[in-house]
């Protein structure tokens, strides 16, 4: 599986290069004074507003919020969701790589799986699940079996 391997903070996480629009250098940040925490700000890639996410506190992983040594993000992984673009925040640049079959699950939500890239363990997120709306806004609920609703039980 092709992928693009995005780098936050000591970890390195992949995404399936289906979903990678591209991957901006040093983008423009805008903050949003109100935002949650997980909402780096606002960026203008060619003419479209893009929100920017810190993929670390969407993660749950690390401290949320930018590194202010290293500005809002030094890259962002620009990807393709049903609900429009969305920035995800990387401390390095990302690079593109072959990951070999998946070697596990991950129980982190928003990840889909382990890999192994050489000698290196990469979890794969799920975009799909990791911005969706409802996630965003904080109701991270399981969905009930028949997918009725949250499940409750």
């Amino acid at each position: 599986m092709q992928a693009v391997l995005l780098p936050v903070g000591a970890e390195v996480y992949a995404l399936d290069i289906d979903w990678v629009r591209e991957v901006v250098a040093g983008p423009e940040v805008a903050p949003l004074v109100t935002a949650p925490p997980f909402v780096v700000g606002l960026f203008n890639l060619r003419g479209q507003i893009v929100p920017l996410f810190d993929t670390a506190a969407l993660l749950g992983v690390g401290r949320p919020g930018p590194d202010p040594a290293a500005g809002p993000a030094p890259f962002a992984a620009v990807v393709e969701t049903p609900d429009g673009l969305a920035g995800l925040a990387a401390t390095a640049l990302p690079w593109r790589t072959e990951l070999g079959a998946v070697t596990g699950p991950s129980e982190r939500p928003g990840t889909a799986g382990v890999h192994r890239d050489g000698d290196r363990v990469v979890v794969r997120l799920d975009p799909a699940v990791l911005l969706t709306p409802e996630r965003l806004r904080g109701d991270t609920r399981e969905q009930s079996p028949t997918g009725a609703g949250p499940w409750r039980p």
